[in-house]
């Protein structure tokens, strides 16, 4: 079972078995987490499935941002350290554990 803990943006945690192959993204949003808008569907078009990696299993590590992935997410007001567009990221069992945290909407 691999395990994504979503921290929504009234600060509560939630766990769900995530679905290995989907991004990020499609997880959190088949987990029934509206707020995450995704509006473009994962077509690195928009930022409105902007996350923070709040925390990562030792042994997974996450795709280097792309230069367009970076670009939407500096557009941000909201932007951190550990800012990152859910789309962008696969899931699979070294992810398991991780937790995300949804951005304010910009």
């Amino acid at each position: 079972m691999a395990t994504i803990s979503v921290r929504t943006r009234d600060g509560e945690l939630h766990s769900f078995e995530g679905r290995v192959g989907a991004s990020l993204m499609e997880n959190i949003r088949n987990g029934g987490f509206d707020e995450l808008l995704a509006m473009c569907g994962g077509c690195l078009s928009c930022a409105t499935c902007h996350v923070f990696v709040e925390e990562l299993p030792a042994s997974a590590s996450l795709p280097i941002p792309s230069i367009d992935e970076t670009e939407l997410i500096e557009g941000s007001d909201y932007r951190q350290e550990n800012s990152r567009l859910s789309c962008q990221i696969p899931f699979d069992e070294t992810l398991s554990g991780i937790v995300i945290g949804i951005a304010p909407e910009d």
